[in-house]
């Protein structure tokens, strides 16, 4: 009885075009960690900040702020990962071909 090499499906949609890495882009697990983060200092920016707080700050709503950077930060992350996704080889064994 012979067994036939059958190999796991290749990762392209059927019709040969290469697959991005999409959801498991590690930018995009760091962004929405950023991201989190960012809108969790936003809301106490917003809502939590006291006058001591701010006097102790110079008057300057540090949490807002950081919220605020961190989220640019987390867009452009998840900017960066849609314009240059990772691709993945249709052939895990294949060797890596760089376009630099």
């Amino acid at each position: 009885m012979a067994t036939s090499d059958k190999r796991s499906p290749t990762p392209d949609a059927g019709d040969g075009t290469p697959r991005k890495a999409g959801a498991f882009d590690i930018r995009i697990f760091i962004a929405s960690l950023i991201g989190i983060y960012g809108v969790v200092l936003v809301v106490y920016g917003i809502i939590g900040s006291s006058d001591s707080d701010l006097a102790k700050s110079g008057n300057v709503n540090i949490n807002l702020w950081a919220g605020i950077g961190m989220l640019v930060v987390a867009a452009c992350f998840v900017l960066w990962a849609r314009l240059r996704p990772v691709i993945v080889p249709a052939d895990p064994d294949a060797p890596a071909l760089n376009d630099d």
